[in-house]
């Protein structure tokens, strides 16, 4: 089994926010999200949400390369900066 998976590069970056309950609703995180999917096109993956101990939303991202990776790590954490202050 370990023959056949391949290894992405990850990135995790945790977001520092006192409103990590409104992800749930934050539509233009989940448009991000959705759009850094449609960029990934199936080879990768993207994981998004609040911290359960701490006032955090966590942004995980795995791709083909690092580059490709952190820009799309990048721009949902853009977002959840603007949207949940």
């Amino acid at each position: 089994l370990a023959g056949i998976m391949k290894k992405y590069p990850q990135v995790l970056v945790n977001v520092h926010s006192d409103n990590k309950a409104g992800l749930d609703d934050c539509q233009p995180i989940w448009d991000a999200v959705a759009a850094a999917e449609k960029e990934l096109n199936g080879r990768g993956r993207i994981l998004v949400r609040p911290s359960g101990t701490e006032p955090l939303v966590r942004v995980m991202a795995e791709a083909e390369t690092h580059e490709l990776t952190q820009r799309v790590v990048d721009d949902i954490v853009e977002v959840v900066k603007r949207e949940l202050p």
